[in-house]
């Protein structure tokens, strides 16, 4: 607070801007409460008494051996919770998610269990497949992953057949249909894919309905309706869950892969503008992009949130989009009239008003991360080794008029060096690889596939030398891995391509001369020039 009081004396005097550039808030609280382990005990107490709430609600067979049972299984779910999925273990959010989910499909399923069979005693077998048990399963396993919806398939069923009737027939039908539903939501890319889960559910219904009919010897018309009441509700929950879904990502920060296919659109205003203002961005963009997910399927990783990072990490530069050498016209270089402290200063600022476009436009935090931490904490060499020539030259010259070192200004290497972070993901890592080898290969000289190894192979080592990826999380399996992959890709997009025959005749008749071979002269930095921008 007192700091802002300053500034605004400084406003006042005219000696700073009334401006403030967009940061993203730091969530200290947020923080503490998601790792808390005084949170973590208070969200497991709150399941515990909802947990007996619905044992109780209407219940007219709960006994003490239910309520036994029932706690036995929820500190065997929460041990189990520990010792498989440390990381939702390690965050208060996803445990939250996670069985207020299963929760939730708890008490639908105690609803829909009161509403269709109010009295006690003996229960028709179509009570079981009007319960909705996949919904929490289709929930987890597209929110949290495959093995988490596996966990709430059996978490949920052992806690539907203990708390909603004890019948063997309805742990079968819950556990069966809900790994069904993770197994189809593995590869889910689009919501049309979600409906072919739910239809998978309900043929899985519709099986569990045959073999029970049929040991219990049910007629043919009551095997068809429990048939069609399966497939009906399996439909239901697929399209339940694509309506709701979005409502879970924001609060808790996920992004499903339908989400990242719907922001790998290139008609976003962002990638729109940029494609009219800085065009070379743009293209060096898509590039990126087709390197960075030819990585990521190499790796198993998510080629389209890859994808996706690559397309925005650059946004920046459409500030100032004519001091990167890929918008520069061939025979201007604007660097050229600026002192390299001030080229420098131009070429790091694409990183913070990259993160300011991303608030802006509200992106994704991944996305922010991508924009922030692609560079690193590297230094752009090109410009300060300019600079340190010109600290040489003005010392030499202070040896030849006799004046004092002291009016020499001295040249610092942070002055040179991107704010950071460094990398903190493996997505965000090969992208800054990625970013660095399409870069570089744009000055590339007739390129063969020895030279594009060479160069690749260089700019990995480099990176790793500079401590780049110390911080991401990569093996060096997976950065040989991506130099194969990054190899193969610049291979197939600078293939060398047929000349095709002039007619002669044609031009002849035009009076123009026949095309001579001829090299074209781009005026450009080197090829650690255009890997540091």
């Amino acid at each position: 607070m007192f700091s802002w009081f300053q500034h605004q004396q400084l406003v006042k005097k005219g000696l700073a801007c009334d401006k403030t550039r967009r940061q993203r808030p730091e969530g200290d609280w947020a923080n503490f409460f998601n790792v808390s382990t005084t949170v973590k005990l208070a969200l497991f107490s709150v399941f515990a008494v909802l947990l007996y709430g619905i044992s109780f609600w209407s219940s007219s067979y709960h006994s003490n051996e239910i309520h036994l049972l029932t706690f036995i299984v929820f500190i065997s779910a929460i041990m189990f919770l520990q010792m498989d999925a440390p990381a939702i273990w390690a965050s208060n959010s996803k445990i939250g998610l996670l069985f207020g989910t299963i929760f939730l499909n708890l008490i639908v399923n105690k609803l829909v269990f009161l509403w269709v069979a109010p009295e006690v005693g003996p229960l028709r077998m179509e009570v079981y497949f009007l319960l909705p048990c996949a919904l929490a399963p289709f929930l987890i396993s597209l929110l949290l992953g495959r093995r988490s919806g596996l966990y709430a398939v059996l978490v949920l069923s052992l806690f539907n057949a203990l708390l909603l009737r004890e019948s063997f027939a309805l742990l079968m039908i819950g556990l069966i249909t809900g790994f069904t539903a993770v197994y189809f939501t593995r590869r889910t890319r689009k919501r049309s894919d979600l409906i072919k889960a739910g239809f998978a559910v309900g043929v899985a219904s519709l099986l569990c309905a045959l073999a029970f009919g049929l040991v219990r010897g049910h007629s043919m018309d009551a095997l068809l309706e429990q048939a069609g009441i399966g497939i009906g509700m399996g439909l239901a929950t697929a399209m339940v869950v694509s309506a709701i879904l979005p409502l879970f990502e924001t609060p808790f920060g996920i992004i499903t892969d339908i989400s990242w296919i719907e922001m790998a659109d290139l008609n976003h205003p962002l990638l729109q503008q940029m494609m009219i203002e800085a065009p070379g961005t743009y293209h060096h963009s898509l590039m990126v992009a087709n390197l960075l997910e030819g990585a990521a399927n190499a790796l198993d990783m998510n080629p389209t949130q890859c994808r996706v990072l690559a397309y925005f990490h650059d946004i920046g530069k459409i500030i100032k989009p004519e001091y990167f050498t890929e918008n520069a016209p061939p025979d201007h270089n604007p660097h050229d009239n600026l002192s390299p402290s001030m080229s420098a200063l131009i070429i790091i600022a694409h990183v913070k008003e990259g993160v300011d476009l991303g608030l802006k436009a509200r992106l994704k935090k991944p996305i922010i991360d991508a924009i922030q931490q692609h560079h690193g904490d590297s230094v752009i060499l090109s410009f300060y080794k300019r600079a340190k020539r010109l600290e040489e030259d003005a010392r030499e010259g202070v040896k030849i008029m006799n004046m004092r070192e002291e009016d020499i200004p001295h040249v610092s290497e942070n002055s040179f060096r991107y704010p950071g972070p460094k990398p903190q993901s493996k997505e965000v890592g090969l992208l800054s690889l990625a970013d660095a080898v399409e870069a570089a290969s744009r000055s590339l000289d007739r390129p063969t596939p020895q030279k594009i190894e060479s160069l690749v192979a260089d700019v990995m080592r480099r990176k790793i030398a500079e401590g780049l990826l110390d911080e991401s999380h990569l093996t060096l399996n997976e950065i040989r891995a991506t130099a194969e992959s990054f190899v193969f890709t610049v291979k197939n997009m600078l293939h060398n391509r047929i000349s095709y025959p002039k007619d002669e005749k044609s031009a002849a008749a035009s009076g123009s001369q026949p095309a001579k071979k001829s090299s074209t002269v781009r005026h450009a930095p080197s090829t650690q020039a255009r890997a540091d921008a």
